[in-house]
């Protein structure tokens, strides 16, 4: 763990270490079936393009998520009080933290990211937008428990995780991380959190096959990125990005799959493919609100708020810790 002062940002290192990465993948492509996890996918050209999934016209979660929160947030701010201490795992932009700002006005912003270029980029964006917010940064694994690097006495402590987030995770851990959350924040301490909602499937299908084929380069990123730190020979040619709605499971699956039989090489050791195998690469599960209110009230939360849209595509909720 490495702290710094960066143009007025304070800036705390937890990263994890190249050797965590390789073991990972490397685990990972030993397992029946293969899977790597999602938080891989952000490196600085994984950011650049999950920011222009969010532009999509397919992609409804984040356009529909930002207009609840901008509806809503003097509701919002009035809920948590002012003068708190919110904290963003997986911050990524942080775009829609910018929609709570004015009105919620927080002593102390701290987003958090794998991502170490592009989080020090956006807080520092940020920081010149809104001179008056103390921001600490830290380039964390938000999926793995880690100590606050500042931890304020005195201030409502709340998460803010957007996005729908909390759908990659298999609903046994989903509970785990929340109450992780719940820790961090504390008795008392509050939850914002996105969640998309359960609807048409072809909705779905849309969202994750988009037609300009970003989703696609976004996914095979990942190989890409492997390829350069973990000098692996990925051809990525051979692999196509697959999505589709599990209707029993209630959640979208993405896959690379093999185009063809092949053997790939990773650092010394050598992986088999067969033609159809798949890279497990990520889920996103969709809950109605009941389900998720469920889920949180296992994890020690009590439900206060739940805002959707007119056509109850995503939900945002407020949720307080009770342990």
């Amino acid at each position: 763990m490495q702290h710094a002062i960066q143009n007025n940002i304070h800036f705390t290192d937890y990263h994890p270490a190249p050797a965590d990465f390789f073991a990972e993948v490397m685990e990972g492509l030993q397992q029946s079936p293969k899977a790597i996890a999602p938080k891989f996918f952000y490196d600085a050209q994984g950011s650049r393009l999950f920011d222009a999934i969010c532009e999509l016209a397919e992609y409804y979660p984040t356009r529909t998520e930002m207009q609840i929160l901008s509806d809503h947030a003097e509701e919002i701010a009035g809920i948590i009080g002012e003068k708190s201490f919110v904290l963003e795992p997986g911050s990524g932009s942080s775009t829609k933290v910018r929609l709570l700002l004015n009105d919620l006005k927080p002593h102390t912003y701290m987003p958090m990211d794998i991502s170490r270029q592009h989080l020090l980029d956006a807080a520092q964006t940020l920081a010149h937008e809104y001179p008056w917010l103390d921001i600490h940064a830290a380039c964390a694994d938000f999926t793995t428990p880690l100590m606050l690097p500042v931890q304020p006495q005195t201030l409502n402590k709340v998460a803010f995780f957007p996005g729908s987030s909390i759908g990659n995770f298999e609903p046994a851990a989903a509970q785990a991380f929340l109450t992780h959350l719940g820790e961090t924040v504390g008795v008392g301490g509050g939850l914002l959190i996105g969640v998309d909602l359960k609807k048409d499937p072809e909705l779905l299908h849309a969202a994750y096959n988009d037609s300009e084929g970003v989703t696609a380069e976004f996914n095979l990123n990942l190989l890409a990125r492997i390829n350069r730190e973990l000098n692996a020979d990925f051809d990525l040619d051979s692999f196509v990005h697959r999505a589709f709605y599990n209707r029993t499971l209630g959640r979208i699956e993405m896959h690379l799959v093999s185009r063809r039989q092949q053997q790939v090489a990773v650092a010394e050791e050598t992986f088999q493919f067969h033609r159809g195998e798949t890279i497990h690469t990520e889920c996103s599960y969709k809950y109605s609100i009941r389900e998720f209110q469920s889920l949180a009230a296992a994890a020690g939360f009590r439900a206060v708020k739940v805002w959707t849209d007119g056509e109850q595509l995503f939900s945002v909720h407020y949720l307080i810790y009770q342990g």
